[in-house]
């Protein structure tokens, strides 16, 4: 069944459009420090490669504002870049100035209405969105006691403050975040933001964790808002590899329906009738597929039992038997060969589908 999305107001990130029922865009953030320039090009080029279609980058000080300017004058974002800017207010008038396509900051610490307003004033003459990000850990104080600790209530009366803000200052170029590293606050919270605004909402379950924990609760805690229409651009926050982030987002966005992820591939746990080592040919599919751009849903069971029979709706697939394999094409078995050879025909077969 398809997912009935929320609509949400059309804005541009550089050529990106956000909102309106466009297709819900993967971000992630640079893990390496902008100071190591072949480091963090590398990652940018990385990040691009693998899918990834908003790249934003941690601005902590001046030095990190001029190194950005720098990279956005090498030409080497194929993607919108946002820079992350908390406390100083001063370093996101910089980062606008120096072309960045978009700005995080959070009004709650970015030092008040006046310099909040100095901000938006250099957003609206540059053209630069500025994104809302709103988090647990970063809460007004003043704002979490007048609703009594309750983090819930707090977070969303000071995204519906901050959006005010920004209506008042006559700038409506934004999107809105409010991620808690609690999944159930963070679909709450959610759930409660798109009931009142109709501002394009950034998804992501904050401080997720390391790779497979991180996954798991960016999956659930994502998946479900997704599900319900809610959200417009996403990211999987991960103590890994920023690469690793844009591919949970894709495979979370494919595995509802909402977004096109190229190859999928299915494939059994294994069992006791397993007589070959599956993992490891998972691993050469992956490999042989690697950096492939058309949708095609790939099938490699461990047994006769889970063939073609639970794979039926798969373009190609492999089933191993006790001393063959069989090669399946869009259900129907192809042929049978020697375990051994099995891969090559694969790939053969996979070239023709390519």
């Amino acid at each position: 069944m398809k997912i009935d999305r929320k609509k949400t107001k059309e804005i541009m990130l550089g050529g990106l459009k956000i909102g309106n029922n466009n297709p819900i865009s993967v971000q992630s953030m640079t893990k390496s420090k902008i100071a190591d320039t072949a480091a963090i090009k590398k990652e940018i080029m990385e990040l691009s490669g693998c899918g990834c279609e908003i790249i934003r980058i941690a601005i902590p000080d001046e030095y990190a504002a001029s190194a950005l300017r720098m990279l956005i004058d090498s030409k080497v974002f194929e993607v919108p870049v946002v820079a992350d800017i908390h406390f100083d207010y001063r370093l996101a008038i910089e980062c606008i100035e120096a072309g960045a396509d978009g700005i995080r900051i959070n009004p709650g610490n970015i030092g008040g209405y006046e310099r909040t307003a100095k901000v938006i004033e250099s957003a609206k003459k540059n053209h630069t969105i500025v994104r809302i990000g709103i988090n647990s850990g970063s809460i007004d104080k003043k704002v979490l006691k007048k609703n009594d600790g309750n983090m819930h209530s707090a977070m969303v009366e000071s995204a519906m403050e901050n959006i005010r803000l920004l209506e008042g200052l006559d700038f409506y170029d934004f999107k809105i975040s409010a991620k808690a590293s609690s999944v159930q606050d963070t679909i709450d919270i959610y759930r409660a933001i798109s009931k009142k605004c109709t501002y394009p909402l950034h998804l992501g379950v904050t401080e997720a964790g390391p790779l497979m924990r991180g996954t798991v609760k960016s999956s659930i805690g994502m998946g479900l808002l997704l599900a319900e229409g809610i959200g417009d651009t996403i990211r999987v926050s991960l103590t890994d590899r920023s690469a690793e982030e844009v591919k949970a987002g894709h495979l979370i966005l494919a595995s509802l329906g909402l977004r096109n992820s190229g190859i999928d591939i299915v494939s059994c746990p294994t069992c006791g009738r397993t007589m070959v080592d599956l993992p490891g040919i998972v691993r050469e599919v992956e490999k042989m597929t690697m950096g492939v751009k058309k949708d095609l849903k790939l099938a490699i069971m461990g047994c006769i039992v889970n063939g073609p029979g639970e794979a039926k709706d798969a373009d190609l697939g492999i089933a191993f038997g006790k001393d063959k394999a069989a090669l399946f094409l869009k259900g129907s078995v192809l042929k049978r060969v020697k375990k051994d050879e099995i891969l090559e025909e694969f790939k053969d077969q996979l070239q023709k589908l390519i």
